[in-house]
């Protein structure tokens, strides 16, 4: 089992954290300095040693006695990494013979039985320590080389409509919220309780209204219950051990959640906040359960001129007390591999009894960036971020080096969130639609590189991990020269969308997790954003079509984006996936929220209608370029047998004096509740027929 746990260096220090570049003439080292027993201890090398460094126990392990130990080395990825299994607990050192192109050099780790937390501010302060070393050798390392880069269901069946989500029975959050009887809708930094009773006759409740430090960003709705989540900046000092001393006074930015209870809708009541430093990566409401994942970023570059810096993320329940206040240091751990920087807050609340029931927080040093929950695990992913060897970039101004992902595993029972184990993938993935766990294995897909890099270039993988996060089986070196654009796993089937030129869709099998593989392709022109099942056996996808042109003077061929693209898909013969049929909506600049937000797909399962907010670019004759048309929601009818139909365009009248969209009534949202459609904007709501599309009724509020 892989499990990398802290990577901990004594410097002076019972225990400083983390994985640790060590340079010697001009070559580094990445070494582990804490796992777990019966655990993999791995270490990287920025140069490969020689094959037969193992036979000639040029590399080799000594216990705390100095004994050399017994285990399974194993030399990868080129000779560049060395594997170690078959520890068991204790202290041990691992050599580098000189004559290896390395110099003779040795490096400290620990092995443990269980996963150790944060004791101290001591071990706290060490970590960060090590955080501005490592960052100040990496800056050194750029200039140098720059003087020579699920199982899915579709939802909205029913008496009204629900969120488009990912994972069956994981609801995520969004901008607007209906129960069919009232529409919830963020407004501004406020929240509308419209009600719906009647269609015709649309009225306003209630406007829950917040302060100018709040921002409404999402919503979720459970029975009785209505969350609203967002950024709250709150004024405080940075050392809460102090409050006299005033030291470094700051807005601090928190994800906050504020628990209304709305059995009468008319006149909700707030019960409970709850805050966790930092901002946003996202939340789920699994059941009775919500989880809110935060990121925050210590100030901990001022431990140079302040001793009394709080390094520690802050937290806030209402229920317990009127501030913000630090984590304990038991509540923080230190994630595999992680030189971050930053923290991962995770927050869990029963909200059955939101009053009464305990929220459990609990951090984790090592930022996320993407997000996606199961209903038994989360998983979180981090960039790794590897700089190039001196000479590879010579030509470039800027050069970030190549990334990779560490992807970290954590279970969920009820509000108790475990650290499971983590695993490091070659590339980067691109959103939540990129993951996905059946049966009991992590499916993702990644790329690496980049497709304009001639030094190099990108290609995309598929990586499927066991429960212990495990590499079960993998498939690699996909459209070279392309980067994925949208991804999609339905059960045994995974879907995979790239682009340069054209828009390959790859159909892969993956029934089998030790041998998955690519049975048909699909090359188009234009690309999907994103993919969404329709059935078993057809994929919807919205994105844009593309053109290709050469210019004077030059060999290479420019692609430029067109109308917006709509794309059906019929998979049901595998190795030969077929388009049968598009539909392309204005022309260049055209765009809609489903591009990059699958919230805002509306969905009428029952009646096959998909829709969506649109706002229409277009040329006019005589025009070079294109110019805003009008904007507004388009609704079509999609099934496998007639293809895609449209039903309606919810579109504003064309103004040639209108140069840009109305932001206040531009649709945002679309729901429907019993036999009525309505359209969501920041400042009003439009209902419609459900049959005949015609509008009924406008409620400005």
């Amino acid at each position: 089992m892989k499990k990398w746990l802290i990577s901990f260096i004594a410097i002076g220090l019972c225990l400083t954290v983390s994985t640790v570049w060590i340079y010697f003439s001009n070559q580094k080292v990445s070494a582990q300095s804490y796992v777990l027993s019966n655990q993999i201890f791995k270490a990287d090398f920025s140069k490969a040693v020689s094959k037969d460094a193992l036979e000639k126990e040029a590399v080799y392990l000594t216990d705390k006695s100095g004994n050399k130990v017994k285990a399974a080395y194993k030399l990868t990825n080129k000779g560049k990494s060395i594997e170690i299994t078959g520890l068991q607990k204790g202290k041990y050192t691992l050599y580098v013979d000189e004559k290896y192109r390395l110099g003779k050099s040795e490096y400290t780790f620990e092995v443990h039985e269980a996963f150790p937390t944060v004791k101290s501010r001591e071990e706290l302060e060490a970590y960060f320590k090590l955080v501005m070393g490592s960052r100040e050798n990496v800056k050194q390392e750029t200039a140098e080389d720059m003087a020579m880069e699920a199982e899915t269901k579709s939802t909205g069946s029913g008496g009204y409509s629900t969120t488009n989500n990912q994972v069956e029975g994981v609801e995520e959050a969004d901008i607007v919220q209906t129960n069919g009887s009232h529409v919830f809708a963020i407004s501004e930094n406020n929240v509308v309780v419209n009600s719906i009773h009647d269609g015709k006759n649309m009225k306003m409740e209630n406007k829950i209204r917040f302060t100018d430090s709040f921002y409404p960003s999402q919503l979720l709705l459970k029975g009785k219950t209505l969350l609203v989540i967002g950024q709250k900046n709150v004024y405080h000092t940075l050392d809460a051990r102090d409050s006299q001393s005033r030291i470094d006074p700051a807005w601090e930015s928190m994800t906050s959640v504020f628990l209304y209870d709305i059995s009468n809708p008319k006149s909700p009541k707030l019960m409970r906040e709850i805050a966790s430093e930092g901002y946003m990566n996202g939340v789920r409401l699994n059941g009775d359960i919500l989880y809110l994942v935060s990121t925050v970023m210590p100030r901990y570059w001022m431990m140079k001129e302040n001793k009394d810096t709080e390094l520690r993320p802050f937290t806030y329940d209402s229920k317990n007390s009127q501030e913000a206040e630090p984590l304990d240091y038991q509540q923080i751990s230190i994630l595999p591999d992680s030189l971050d920087g930053n923290y991962t807050v995770i927050t869990a609340l029963d909200i059955s009894n939101p009053l009464v029931n305990e929220a459990k927080t609990k951090s984790f040093l090592g930022g996320s960036q993407q997000l996606y929950m199961s209903k038994e695990n989360l998983y979180l992913t981090s960039v790794i971020y590897k700089n190039r060897e001196a000479g590879t970039s010579k030509k470039m101004i800027w050069n970030p080096g190549e990334m990779d992902t560490e992807v970290y595993k954590f279970s969920l029972q009820d509000t108790s969130v475990e650290f499971v184990d983590s695993a490091k993938l070659t590339g980067t993935i691109l959103n939540q639609f990129s993951m996905d766990e059946h049966n009991g294995y992590f499916r993702t897909v990644t790329t690496t590189g980049n497709p304009w890099d001639q030094n190099n270039t990108s290609e995309n993988n598929l990586f499927i991990l066991d429960k212990s996060m495990e590499i079960a089986g993998s498939i690699t070196g996909l459209a070279k020269e392309e980067r994925i654009y949208s991804a999609r796993f339905m059960g045994d089937k995974a879907y995979m969308v790239t682009f340069r030129e054209t828009d390959p869709l790859f159909v892969i099998d993956v029934a089998d997790p030790k041998k998955p593989k690519v049975l048909g392709e699909l090359k188009i022109p234009g690309f999907s954003n994103y993919l969404h099942p329709l059935g078993e056996n057809h994929l919807i996808g919205f994105g844009y079509e593309t053109t290709s042109f050469v210019p004077n003077g030059s060999k290479e061929p420019i692609i430029q984006t067109e109308g917006m693209k709509i794309s059906l898909f019929d998979v049901s013969d595998f190795a030969n996936p077929k388009e049968v049929d598009t539909e392309i909506i204005g022309g260049q600049g055209t765009y809609s929220p489903i591009q990059y937000d699958h919230h805002a797909l509306f969905q009428h399962v029952e009646k096959n209608l998909y829709g969506f907010p649109v706002a229409i670019y277009d040329k006019l004759e005589g025009q070079e370029y294109s110019s805003y048309k009008q904007d507004g929601a388009m609704i079509y009818e999609i099934t496998p047998e007639a293809g895609i139909i449209l039903k309606a365009e919810l579109l504003t009248k064309e103004n040639p004096a209108q140069l840009y969209e109305d932001w206040e009534s531009m649709i945002q949202r679309i729901i429907y509740a019993n036999d009525f459609l309505y359209t969501i904007a920041l400042k009003e709501m439009k209902s419609y027929n459900l049959d005949t599309f015609k509008e009924i009724g406008l409620l400005s509020y």
